[in-house]
């Protein structure tokens, strides 16, 4: 099999290797400039580069190619367009040009656009990332390419991603200048960590909640949860098994570097992890990692689930965000053995301390989702307040920095285990804190608040440029400095004083945090409507525009396409809601009311001295029930129409949140009880326990 996964891995990407062998030498080296440094691209050698990579895909079977971009709906697009060209004979040749290559025309008013966009203007551009390969999928090539407006506003998530990385990149350069480094290029790198849950199909198919909103409405918990602590990192069920190796064959033909595979907490909730990649590449890896889940597990009898709270009572799924910034040779969060000696790490470590505080109302925006809501602060996910865990030995070095006191670093002790056999090795010096949003780990930053089904260019766009913002800040004031390593020791100390408070070690899940995190003025957003305003704050907009990431008018546009998602979002689950009600579930509930009374007349028809005190206790609270859901039903389609008439965007996501949620909640309880008391034959929809322990 080994032998195999290096013959399969990358054979559907036109990546370098293929380039390499494929290309005329002189027009390998001019896109090789273009990929390495950034270098514009001629229409002669696109025009040569499209021609061989229209063979390439040919031969592995591609009829047809598409821009693959990523609207603001955070999903992929795609539209095929065919090579073939019909000729005058009657035959046809099949096509491919470096102008179709290099540039799409998609219609840009069908996707969400914050008002950018009207219907009657629809035309928009697609534009080649030639720093993300090109590959086959579905017989199709699929070309990675950025999304703008005519007038040329960025419609997709990518856009701002490729100008936040190049920011990053231009002051980090200076930084490292000044460290007698000649860089070209500071990549940032980005490791997803994919969770997900895997059901039958028979069982999502039986429910339309979890078709229409990815996520169960109505389900009272199973007898047995995750209480056990069993089903993490246990052993992978056959059917599972066999569709993780699909899964890690599809992604590897397509170049993604999958890893790492098992068990997560909850029943059927399972990770797949890949090895770090450039921001971007990474990024367009895990939307086609998220596709290929979802195609792939019909073929084994499953349905691959991805909304970050699809069952309530046990962990949601989350996408850890693994970030670093490196060079060709190093990277640059990378503490060596001394820390405290070594001033270039603790620049870029001071630099990411103050963009977290400064930026923390805006990074916050970028994990505020309706289906987030349900995770944040939760047992499995870190609290909606953003702080930095360093571990011990780092906090030791800041308090020592900040304190101007003689930093006595940790022994790093050898671990005995007690039994010959088993080796003796060093124990790291820092521990790992699962309730951190924003976790040093040794050598990177993990950013734990992104939720499952989300398209992290967002949180890394925000990370990218408010990074750019405090290295140029630092730059800036460096460059004149006569003495560099005191300016730098000082600028240091500066920075680590005034954004001590950002940094906690402990327990994010305690209420203690919260009351100590309100005490250092760190903000607590806990929902997407409170947090989201954040997105047109002056500080924030300044932010962007001052490194070209986007204008004013995009951040505005971004705003409402938020806000009117989070309605739109809720008032599909509150819809979906009310018709499973009515038509589902309170005639089952009727329906069994009426066998238990049956049942209770024929007992007494028998003779009037039979107790009846079961069937009595079951129908006064399968009633109460069915009053309470008929009372809930009104109050809720109450509260959807009158946030459904309010004249604003921003306005309608406050009222979901705020008066549809408290009503479909008291649906959601009035139902689970009455699914409790109610006969299995006669409730329409599948159990949580058939639903996590029978796969």
């Amino acid at each position: 099999m080994a032998a195999n996964v290096m013959e399969i891995y990358g054979s559907k990407v036109f990546n370098e290797h293929v380039m390499k062998e494929r290309l005329p030498s002189a027009t390998y080296k001019s896109l090789k400039n273009t990929l390495h440094k950034g270098s514009p691209l001629d229409i002669e050698v696109a025009n040569v580069v499209a021609s061989v990579m229209k063979r390439w895909a040919m031969e592995l079977g591609a009829t047809h190619y598409t821009h693959w971009f990523q609207p603001l709906t955070g999903i992929t697009s795609e539209k095929h367009d065919g090579f073939v060209s019909p000729v005058g004979d009657g035959t046809a040749i099949m096509e491919f040009s470096g102008k179709e290559l290099v540039r799409g025309e998609p219609d840009a008013s069908s996707f969400p656009s914050g008002g950018l966009r009207a219907t009657c203007e629809a035309r928009g551009y697609t534009a080649w990332d030639p720093t993300s390969y090109a590959f086959v999928k579905d017989d199709v090539l699929c070309i990675p390419t950025a999304f703008v407006s005519y007038t040329g506003e960025a419609l997709d998530k990518k856009t701002p991603l490729l100008r936040s990385m190049n920011a990053l990149s231009g002051q980090a350069v200076r930084i490292l200048k000044l460290f007698g480094k000649d860089v070209d290029y500071v990549s940032t790198t980005v490791g997803p960590e994919q969770e997900y849950f895997l059901i039958k199909k028979e069982d999502y198919e039986a429910r339309q909640d979890l078709i229409l909103t990815g996520r169960t409405l109505f389900g009272a918990p199973s007898a047995k949860g995750q209480e056990l602590e069993e089903h993490y990192f246990g052993v992978i069920r056959p059917e599972v098994s066999a569709f993780m190796k699909e899964l890690d064959e599809e992604l590897w033909k397509l170049g993604v570097p999958a890893k790492t595979k098992h068990n997560e907490v909850a029943p059927c909730q399972h990770e797949l992890a890949p090895i770090f990649d450039t921001t971007n590449v990474a990024i367009d890896h895990n939307l086609l990692t998220m596709e290929m889940m979802k195609k792939i597990a019909p073929k084994y009898g499953l349905v691959c689930l991805q909304h970050e709270k699809p069952f309530e009572g046990v962990n949601g799924s989350g996408k850890h965000n693994n970030w670093s910034m490196s060079t060709a040779d190093e990277n640059l969060l990378d503490p060596g053995d001394t820390p405290m000696e070594n001033l270039q790490f603790l620049i870029f470590l001071a630099a990411v301390i103050k963009a977290v505080d400064e930026y923390a109302d805006l990074l916050r925006t970028s994990v505020a989702t309706p289906g987030n809501d349900h995770r944040l602060g939760a047992n499995e996910a870190p609290p909606a307040i953003i702080s930095i865990f360093v571990g011990e030995e780092l906090e030791a070095v800041i308090d020592a920095i900040a304190s101007d006191s003689p930093y006595a670093g940790p022994v790093k002790m050898k671990m005995d285990l007690g039994v010959d056999v088993l080796p003796k090795f060093s124990k790291d010096t820092t521990d790992r804190n699962r309730t951190s949003p924003f976790a040093f780990t040794g050598n990177k930053f993990e950013f734990r608040m992104p939720g499952s089904s989300q398209n992290l260019g967002d949180c890394d766009t925000i990370l990218n440029t408010a990074v750019a913002k405090e290295l140029k800040g630092y730059a800036d004031e460096l460059e004149g400095a006569e003495d560099f390593t005191s300016a730098a020791i000082a600028l240091i100390k500066r920075t680590i004083r005034d954004h001590r408070r950002v940094i906690f070690n402990g327990n994010g899940y305690s209420a203690a945090w919260e009351e100590e995190a309100a005490r250092r003025g760190l903000p607590n957003k806990k929902n997407a409507p409170a947090a989201l305003p954040a997105l047109i704050a002056p500080k924030n907009i300044a932010l962007m525009e001052e490194f070209g990431v986007l204008t004013k008018v995009e951040m505005e546009s971004r705003y409402e396409v938020e806000m009117e998602h989070y309605a739109k979002v809720i008032n599909i689950e509150a819809l979906t809601m009310l018709e499973m009600a009515r038509k589902q579930l309170l005639p089952a509930v009727n329906a069994y009311m009426s066998e238990v009374a049956n049942t209770a007349a024929s007992k007494l028809a028998v003779s009037e001295s039979i107790s009846v005190r079961s069937e009595t206790k079951t129908l006064n609270r399968l009633s109460a029930d069915a009053d309470a859901m008929s009372d809930a039903i009104d109050t809720l389609q109450d509260a959807v129409d009158a946030a459904k008439a309010l004249p604003s965007e921003s306005e309608k996501a406050v009222a979901f949140h705020d008066n549809v949620l408290p009503a479909m909640d008291a649906l959601r309880a009035a139902a689970d009880d009455a699914e409790t008391l109610c006969g299995e034959d006669y409730w329409p929809l599948p159990s949580y326990s058939k639903m996590l322990y029978y796969v």
